[in-house]
């Protein structure tokens, strides 16, 4: 293991100080492939709720790597037994690259396409790339065991534990970024408590019972950042419009339509051929130049669509208690009489996610349990000591929320269908 000369340091906001020592970190940070997730935000649409959350997938990046770091010192400072020393960079590598495959506005397109940034990044890891080069430095198996614990197909689960689990460095960054930036407080937990009482322990990370409370403090800021933050109606509105532009996009490729502007990345996109070269330079500064130039496309519906996201023209939204399906149909019928295709401009969303997942043995689903570690050497898994665990597993709350253009007001609305879209949001 070849280590720096000197070691290099980032000032970061979060975690204060970035500590570099290894020679293949290094190397990678300074890759083109992981330098392209400066020009990815880290929150894709949340910019345009929460003004602050510019911050970048680069940034993120190196936040799950230090805490990474910080994991590994500690178990490495007290020469815990359980604790596959070999493994190191491994962990390291892994944290610093889990999200080297992300795209721009990276969800939207995954949605649109079908696509997986873990799939891209474990390309990117094993394909003819700078940090392929450069994990092969290492060794000619490394970059598939690095690309391995990406997958969560690695076989030591420890290793892939601290990277993606119910508690890993992933998590525990992005919840204090994203609360940073954003300037919210929902996501501030006490990040040192948890990472002092992390241990190895027969071939798992596990936490120490006196830190409980400090976990249950995590798992709610990562509830409370999903509903207040990730989950945002505004937010979500800029999604929808930004998925409607690339199901235009892609309708209208299909459909032979020349476009005024187009770059070959998108190309083999639309034709699902898109090649590791192409990828790499997908990035949203790319993205927003070419809905800049779509704006003055010919088709109406990509011209408006690219123009509502650029300067922030985003559907209203108005909750709902429950779906009318007849009702739907009668919305959908008066729109099209009014000029507007509710393909592209009505939309129904309803976002949930587990803020913590029961660990359930043999379910299909299965994720890896946070698992409290007794005085007598005894593993539990949390939701059966805390309360609090409990009474928030399992839940999957949300409201549903119908977008559409707030123009739809202004035509012929029965009274009926007028009293729902104009409902207090």
């Amino acid at each position: 293991m070849s280590l720096l000369k000197e070691e290099k340091v980032f000032k970061d906001p979060v975690h204060k100080y970035i500590y570099v020592q290894d020679q293949t970190i290094w190397d990678l940070i300074n890759t083109k492939e992981f330098q392209r997730l400066r020009r990815i935000r880290q929150l894709g649409t949340c910019f345009l709720t929460f003004h602050g959350a510019e911050h970048s997938r680069f940034s993120h990046s190196l936040g799950v790597y230090e805490i990474t770091r910080k994991i590994i010192s500690q178990f490495e400072r007290y020469q815990y037994e359980d604790w596959p020393k070999e493994e190191r960079l491994l962990c390291l590598c892994a944290a610093l690259l889990h999200d080297v495959g992300h795209g721009p506005f990276s969800h939207s397109i995954e949605r649109t396409f079908g696509t997986r940034h873990e799939e891209w990044s474990c390309r990117i890891v094993l394909g003819d790339t700078e940090v392929n080069e450069v994990l092969r430095r290492v060794s000619a198996a490394f970059p598939q065991q690095v690309a391995d614990v990406i997958a969560k197909t690695y076989g030591r689960e420890i290793v892939v534990s601290l990277v993606s689990s119910q508690l890993d460095a992933d998590r525990m960054d992005y919840l204090l970024r994203d609360a940073y930036f954003t300037g919210v407080n929902y996501g501030m937990f006490d990040l040192d408590r948890i990472l002092r009482t992390i241990r190895p322990y027969q071939g798992h990370i596990v936490v120490k019972e006196s830190g409980m409370h400090a976990v249950e403090d995590y798992l709610m800021s990562r509830y409370q950042m999903y509903w207040q933050v990730y989950f945002h109606p505004v937010t979500r509105s800029a999604e929808v419009i930004l998925h409607k532009i690339f199901q235009r996009a892609k309708q209208l490729y299909e459909e032979g339509y020349r476009f005024q502007f187009m770059v070959r990345p998108l190309l083999h996109l639309f034709q699902d051929t898109l090649r590791l070269e192409d990828f790499v330079f997908l990035d949203e500064a790319l993205m927003q130049t070419v809905f800049m130039q779509w704006t003055m496309e010919e088709d109406v519906i990509l011209s408006d669509l690219s123009r509502r996201f650029l300067y922030r023209d985003l559907f209203k939204f108005v909750t709902m208690e429950r779906i009318d399906n007849q009702q739907m149909e009668r919305l959908r019928s008066v729109m099209k009489q009014n000029g507007i295709d509710p393909e592209y401009y009505l939309e129904i969303d309803f976002p949930s996610d587990l803020s913590y997942d029961v660990y359930r043995p043999g379910a299909q689903d299965e994720k890896l349990p946070i698992l409290l570690l007794d005085q007598h050497d005894v593993l539990t898994e949390i939701s059966r000591k805390s309360e609090i665990v409990r009474s928030i597993s399992g839940i999957q709350m949300g409201k549903c929320h119908l977008y559409f253009p707030a123009e739809l007001l202004n035509g012929n609305i029965p009274p009926d269908l007028r009293k729902l879209l104009d409902s207090e949001r």
